[in-house]
């Protein structure tokens, strides 16, 4: 590179480069000549004929501080010359001045100018006048390595601040693809709703109907496997049978083991549906060891002994807990649970004299088959090789033996000896489990009406001790068996009291809410108090004749017609004027005790059941509690009472204002009263702290007064300190 400078340019500005600017010759010298071949060594040479040259713009000379360099920079368009500070860098031609070191200060002052002048001159005098402003750069092959370093640094400088540039921009474009990512994960989670897996409901239908499929293959385990082990002509006759059923029976044992892994629980009051959570509860219970036993696929080892060892899979028997639990879930599922009882245990009774038939057939044919008395007889003879008296033969000896009924050939052996023993005893629990079982399943069913019974005996023996006549003590006994025969002898509190409070309201509106909406009164009442009113009302039962309620009598409740007929008759109990059926209702004016009423709160009729009639009664007390919780309600039905008085003229309008200034009256007495009692404990209560600020004062003053008959030696611890 090459910079073609003028000293006067740096000292005069440029005023001098305007009126006189000399030819510009460049100058190129072979790389390795040194300082102190000056300019002789020139090996091109070229004049330029314009005055002009492309370093005529106006300079702009700086001294640069860079680390360990001190470079002079003249800048010319975007040229720049570069001059190392060390000494070896600097190396001149004989009798030139070298440029002091300035430790690293800016040479932009005017005695760094004046020594760079006077340099110059002794270097380059009778030289090209531009040429030898070139300040040897040509053969200054160390300032051109320094210049490449520079430009090394600084490219490297820019390259790491483009790299960094470029990791900032990538790293934007990474977070903006993330957070797009991320957008889409959302957008597509809000989207896509979370997979929903099938789940097993154990509190479902469907779960019980299962129950009832897997029963099934779990009852023929129980049944046949021990049967076919035993009567190897069962075995033979039908293998193929017993093939297709007992791999049948397989195929539903994994789908149960697999519904059992999906069968939700309860975890706080809520269904568990997360399926690891599922898996494992499943591994934790003991059914799931009992599972994994029972699908062992031992049928393998019968390559080895052959198809009819039905022994081989009596490890299916591990799925007998299904079996039980159906026969749980079917009671409680059942309308007649005391029969289902009962049905059960005569069939677990028969499963286990199978068991000690098939066990018996066994031995005898282990010991072989008529050896001795107590042994099955010899099979050749035809009698007795048919399968049917095979087996019939060992199931009448095992009933025999376990119920301990008849007599049964004596044992011989020992080993007939330790299973007659050990049946024995068995029997023994099956008896004493009969007995007691069926026993209390009898006296179950017959529990309601032994109850029942001893109401009525009760009360006949009381009407015989009090000497009733005896049509009242038939009309007795009729209503109560009018009760029994129409199933009503039920106490609904006492069948509801161990149901929580919202089970019962929710039964006693579904059972009498459409009842009491029937009311005119109470149509537009709200929700809140209609519950209230349906938990309170009493069924009633009243027989053929009765009177419901008098004229004259004191209303105290209110009657709603659930079944039957009632008749409003005349005072002769004869005439009727009319007849109220299902759904009626009346009374509900006298419990509400609405004021200026001309009847008051008592009945203005006669009203007589024609046969045997079914009421629900709300009594006045109920209402009233209920409708201190709802003063509002309170006020619409008296509204309603008021309005239903006005239309059929019951009402009197003097009455009511009547009434309306004694409630004032009786309120204001009521309020002097009180007024007076709180001026009494006012009175009471002042004494009381009169009283007490005396005492206070008396013992302060009986303080101050001790204080001041006290010496110094009077104190415990001024005594100490003396004695120290």
């Amino acid at each position: 590179m090459f910079i073609a400078t003028n000293s006067h340019m740096l000292l005069k500005g440029t005023e001098t480069l305007s009126s006189a600017r000399p030819a510009v010759t460049n100058i190129s010298c072979p790389v390795g000549s040194t300082a102190g071949e000056g300019m002789a060594k020139i090996c091109t040479e070229q004049s330029y004929s314009t005055r002009k040259s492309a370093f005529t713009p106006e300079l702009d000379p700086q001294w640069v501080d860079r680390e360990d360099r001190i470079s002079f920079v003249l800048r010319h368009g975007g040229w720049v010359s570069q001059r190392k500070k060390t000494a070896k860098s600097s190396s001149t031609t004989e009798g030139s001045e070298d440029v002091p070191e300035q430790g690293g200060e800016s040479w932009d002052n005017k005695e760094g100018q004046d020594q760079l002048q006077k340099r110059n001159h002794n270097r380059n005098s009778g030289h090209w006048p531009l040429a030898t402003l070139n300040m040897n750069n040509c053969n200054n092959t160390d300032d051109k390595k320094d210049n490449k370093e520079i430009k090394k640094d600084d490219k490297k400088e820019d390259g790491k601040k483009d790299e960094k540039k470029d990791e900032k921009k990538e790293e934007k474009k990474d977070d903006k693809k993330d957070d797009k990512k991320d957008d889409k994960k959302d957008d597509k989670k809000k989207e896509d709703p979370p997979k929903e897996y099938w789940i097993m409901d154990p509190a479902t239908d469907m779960y019980y109907h299962w129950l009832t499929i897997v029963a099934v293959p779990a009852f023929y385990n129980l049944m046949m496997l021990i049967t076919r082990a035993c009567f190897n002509e069962l075995q033979d006759n039908y293998t193929r049978l017993w093939i297709t059923l007992d791999y049948t029976s397989d195929v539903i044992y994994y789908i149960d083991t697999f519904i059992r892994s999906r069968t939700g629980f309860l975890e706080q009051g809520l269904l568990v549906k997360d399926l690891k959570k599922l898996m494992e509860y499943y591994k934790k219970t003991p059914q799931f060891r009992y599972d994994l036993i029972a699908m062992l696929p031992t049928d393998v080892f019968m390559v080895y002994v052959g198809i009819n060892y039905p022994e081989l899979r009596f490890n299916r028997l591990f799925k007998l807990s299904r079996l039980f639990e159906f026969f749980d879930r079917t009671e409680t599922r059942t309308n007649f649970p005391n029969i289902f009882r009962i049905g059960n245990l005569v069939l677990y009774i028969l499963i286990i004299i199978h068991w000690n038939a098939c066990i018996f057939f066994a031995i005898s044919k282990t010991l072989g088959f008529g050896t001795d008395t107590w042994v099955y007889p010899n099979i050749s003879d035809p009698e007795y090789g048919r399968l049917a008296r095979k087996y019939i033969y060992s199931l009448y000896w095992s009933t025999l033996t376990l119920t301990t009924i008849g007599e049964t050939p004596p044992p011989v052996r020992d080993i007939e000896y330790l299973f007659v023993v050990t049946d024995f005893l068995i029997g023994v629990l099956i008896f004493a489990t009969i007995v007691g079982n069926v026993g209390a399943m009898i006296s179950n069913m017959n529990a309601s009406r032994a109850e029942f019974q001893a109401k009525i005996d009760s009360i006949k023996q009381y009407m015989q001790f009090r000497k009733v006549t005896k049509d009242l003590e038939a009309r007795v006994v009729k209503w109560f068996d009018y009760l029994w025969t129409e199933e009503k002898t039920c106490d609904e509190k006492e069948v509801l009291k161990y149901l929580p409070d919202k089970l019962k309201a929710e039964i006693a509106i579904n059972v009498h809410l459409e009842t009491l909406r029937k009311v005119r009164i109470f149509q537009d009442c709200e929700a809140g108090l209609l519950i209230e009113l349906v938990l309170k009302l009493q069924p009633q039962v009243f027989s053929p004749g009765d009177y419901i309620c008098k004229k004259g009598d004191i209303g105290r409740e209110m009657y709603i017609i659930k079944e039957g007929k009632l008749a409003v008759v005349a005072d002769d109990g004869v005439t009727q004027f009319v007849v109220l059926s299902d759904g009626a209702y009346f009374g509900e004016i006298s419990i509400l005790g609405i004021k200026g009423s001309k009847a008051g709160n008592r009945r203005t009729a006669n009203i007589r059941s024609v046969g045997y009639s079914d009421l629900f009664a709300l009594s006045k007390d109920d209402l009233m509690e209920a409708l201190t919780e709802y003063p509002d309600a309170k006020q619409a039905l008296e509204e309603k009472g008021r309005a239903i008085l006005m239309k059929d003229g019951l009402i009197d309008e003097t009455l009511a204002k009547a009434a309306d200034a004694k409630d004032l009256e009786d309120k204001v007495a009521m309020l002097e009263t009180n007024f007076e009692v709180m001026q009494v404990k006012l009175k009471r209560i002042t004494g009381d702290w009169a009283a007490s600020h005396g005492r206070i004062k008396q013992r302060i003053n009986n303080m101050e007064a001790r204080v001041k008959t006290l010496r110094e030696d009077d104190l415990p611890e001024v005594a100490v300190d003396k004695k120290d």
